[in-house]
């Protein structure tokens, strides 16, 4: 069986009404044929050998400390709006830094990997490059309360999972926060804690808010007035008002993505797109690109199809 077909049934039987469950007059659920979150998309479109690896192969990657900053800084903005408003200090936001830290731990405990000695205790050096590399995450935070006042309004949804089926393709992903007004207007807003990108590469930084405003219009009928970047690292945002058409556009884009999907699912030719940011890919070894050899491609990848829940 290809790989095609195998999703195919599999998608159609997860999504499938169990019998007895809906009334006879309730519309059935659409039949699913594969996902997409902005991530899995994204890499699709930098580098369909990365796609393969992450979403078809399931390689693993080995953490690093900048981005496990990233879900720390993440998880505490999260957890911020759970206080009342006039407890969202800078002082608790980085108060909840440690504990931050330790839950994650416990959910992925190879990150404790990060900073840990040879006999695997963390104590000595290990343990004053965690609380520096803790105060960098700190100094992240004190950032974003330059950019905006958390106790002033309360969001409508943090860590938000949205997703809708489009002719057959599930988009989903997991929206930071979104922000709604008395009116109805929404605001997307993704936190970033890297640098605000040049100007060439705005429109890449954008795909995945677009996502996110595609799903919304899909789901609630509404437009989000503002896709809003918050760029932490050097204290700016990027703000961008979509509209229907363009949405309609790049949704075609986003089937576009999948049908080139398909088509390499079919024969197993993911090709490498070589780019500055192989620097930083854990997969180079195995890219033929840089002289490594993919392993077999998977004959039953009965899951390729489905992307894993997006990453901060």
């Amino acid at each position: 069986m290809c790989a095609t077909n195998a999703t195919l049934m599999m998608d159609v039987m997860v999504d499938s009404p169990v019998a007895g469950e809906h009334a006879p007059d309730d519309p059935l659920p659409p039949a699913v044929v594969g996902s997409l979150s902005p991530s899995r998309a994204a890499d699709f479109k930098s580098c369909p050998l990365l796609y393969r690896f992450r979403t078809i192969d399931r390689l693993p990657e080995a953490p690093s400390r900048v981005a496990v900053r990233g879900t720390v800084v993440h998880g505490v903005l999260e957890r911020l709006f759970d206080l009342p408003r006039a407890e969202r200090t800078i002082e608790a936001a980085r108060a909840l830094l440690p504990s931050v830290w330790e839950q994650l731990t416990v959910d992925e405990p190879e990150v404790a990997a990060l900073f840990a000695d040879g006999d695997g205790d963390g104590s000595g050096e290990a343990a004053e490059e965690l609380n520096t590399w803790l105060g960098s995450a700190a100094e992240l935070l004190g950032n974003y309360f330059a950019l905006e006042d958390p106790a002033r309004f309360d969001p409508a949804a943090r860590e938000q999972l949205v997703e809708v089926v489009v002719d057959g393709l599930r988009l989903r992903g997991y929206v930071d926060r979104l922000d709604e007004n008395a009116d109805g207007e929404l605001r997307v807003v993704d936190y970033k804690t890297g640098a605000t990108p040049r100007e060439a590469f705005e429109a890449k930084a954008l795909f995945q808010m677009k996502f996110y405003a595609l799903v919304l219009w899909r789901t609630r009928g509404v437009v989000p007035r503002q896709l809003r970047l918050m760029y932490l690292a050097d204290t700016d945002t990027l703000s961008y008002a979509p509209d229907a058409e363009e949405l309609m556009r790049f949704e075609r884009t986003l089937k576009a993505i999948w049908a080139a999907i398909e088509r390499a699912a079919e024969t197993g030719d993911f090709r490498p797109s070589p780019s500055r940011l192989c620097e930083w890919c854990d997969h180079r070894v195995r890219c033929p690109a840089f002289g490594g050899t993919p392993p077999p491609y998977p004959t039953e990848a009965a899951h390729w199809g489905e992307a894993r829940p997006d990453e901060p």
